[in-house]
């Protein structure tokens, strides 16, 4: 199970992010999650938000380019050690992770764990299989 991530190319100058959640704001999408990776001249600006296509048109609006790509995402006990659960889970399955990002809500007592991996289904099939709970983007629209 994957769910859409919204990957921004961000110009690193300054009212470039905020011309960005002023896009997304208007367009009345809700950021669940975000990460950003920069350099001295730009960054990629990656999003978990309520509504990926709404968003990736009104970032389009604005003349950045954006795209949206499939991502897993888990719900983790918030508790020390359960990241760690995970990732041994994936590791002992050879599993690479490229990237990875988390955040909290206010709701529940888990953290959410965004991964970026080669292939997600193959991931989440083994997470499952572990009993990890996979976050969907009906989960995601609920929080």
């Amino acid at each position: 199970m994957a769910i859409k991530q919204v990957s921004i190319f961000v110009e690193n100058k300054p009212g470039t992010l905020v011309s960005i959640t002023d896009a997304i704001g208007a367009a009345g999408v809700d950021i669940r999650a975000m990460s950003i990776a920069d350099t001295q001249d730009f960054g990629i600006l990656r999003l978990i938000v309520s509504d990926a296509e709404k968003t990736k048109q009104a970032v389009q609006n604005i003349g950045c380019v954006v795209s949206i790509t499939e991502v897993v995402a888990v719900a983790v006990s918030d508790r020390p050690g359960a990241l760690n659960d995970v990732m041994h889970v994936l590791s002992e399955s050879g599993v690479n992770i490229e990237y990875m990002y988390a955040f909290l809500t206010s709701r529940g007592h888990n953290a959410y764990v965004v991964l970026r991996v080669a292939d997600n289904d193959k991931a989440a099939e083994i997470l499952a299989s572990k009993g990890v709970k996979l976050v969907s983007e009906e989960d995601i629209a609920n929080l």
